[in-house]
């Protein structure tokens, strides 16, 4: 069956990926972006000729958020079926020389930008009484890679902001999944270093082990057996037409590297906790 689906970040990577295997899978896809016309037109262009419609959106921005949606359900009659938060930034190097202003710009992209698509989807989706909300996290959500210490710690906020959205919204006929990728080679892992070189290099032949991740990481993605982003957009189109009820809370995508082992040791903990504060039926999705 069909659905009405709404993709964030699709200039390129997963986003990009996710809005045009749900198109080829015959499901009507908005995708979503900064500049249509602008620094994004190319990816623009590509999209809606393969018949992805884009709407221009900036997660970071409360009035672009609201316009976007409201554009959408003026052009869909109120209806949405998947929503696809995708949006994401990231800054690697040393800790302490990634800037507040870069820690910030992080925050407003990954967990910020989520929450302003929530409470503008919401409403309506409540009025629907059903429907799909995908967050994308990473397996750096659950496990700690060092000179990534401020990204993960915005995966690990869209772990818990997930998870919490999951209870609060299983009794209104809203699913919300956590898709949790790895390491996978697209343009977030050419993103920009710490601002503060200077303060970098106090770190002497520290600073250089980043520089050696993103080589290693780099070796992998070119090697024979490098992993195929293409995984994480076919899993969001399994869990869209996947029956509701019957969808995981999380899923890692690739190799875990024990975010999954992770996952299946708190879950139990998780559910006792809490079954443990009288709010167990809030684990079960209730479907019409």
């Amino acid at each position: 069956m069909s659905k009405i689906v709404l993709v964030t970040g699709t200039s390129s990577g997963f986003g990009k990926d996710t809005a045009l295997t749900l198109k080829a899978a015959g499901h009507r896809v908005f995708g979503t972006m900064r500049g249509i016309n602008g620094r994004h037109a190319d990816a623009a262009k590509e999209l809606q000729g393969k018949g992805v419609e884009l709407i221009e959106l900036d997660v970071t921005d409360d009035a672009s958020v609201d316009a976007a949606f409201q554009t959408l359900f003026e052009k869909t009659g109120g209806k949405l079926d998947v929503l696809v938060n995708n949006a994401g930034l990231m800054v690697q190097g040393v800790s302490e020389a990634i800037t507040t202003e870069q820690t910030r710009q992080m925050f407003d992209v990954n967990v910020l930008g989520i929450q302003r698509v929530m409470r503008a989807a919401l409403p309506q989706l409540r009025r629907n009484g059903e429907g799909l909300v995908i967050n994308i996290g990473s397996i750096l959500g659950r496990v700690t890679i060092p000179f990534l210490g401020p990204y993960g710690a915005t995966k690990f906020a869209v772990d818990a902001l997930t998870e919490s959205y999951r209870y609060e919204l299983s009794q209104l006929g809203i699913d919300v999944v956590l898709v949790q990728p790895s390491a996978y080679p697209t343009n977030l892992y050419a993103e920009i270093g710490a601002a503060d070189v200077g303060r970098e290099k106090e770190y002497g032949e520290i600073a250089e082990v980043p520089k050696a991740f993103v080589a290693y990481i780099s070796s992998l993605f070119t090697g024979a057996d490098a992993p195929d982003p293409h995984e994480v957009a076919e899993e969001i189109a399994r869990l869209a037409v996947t029956p509701a009820g019957q969808r995981p809370a999380r899923v890692v995508v690739g190799n875990g590297f024990g975010a999954d082992a992770v996952n299946e040791a708190v879950a139990p903990i998780q559910s006792g906790m809490i079954n443990a504060i009288g709010m167990g039926a809030l684990e079960t999705l209730k479907v019409a």
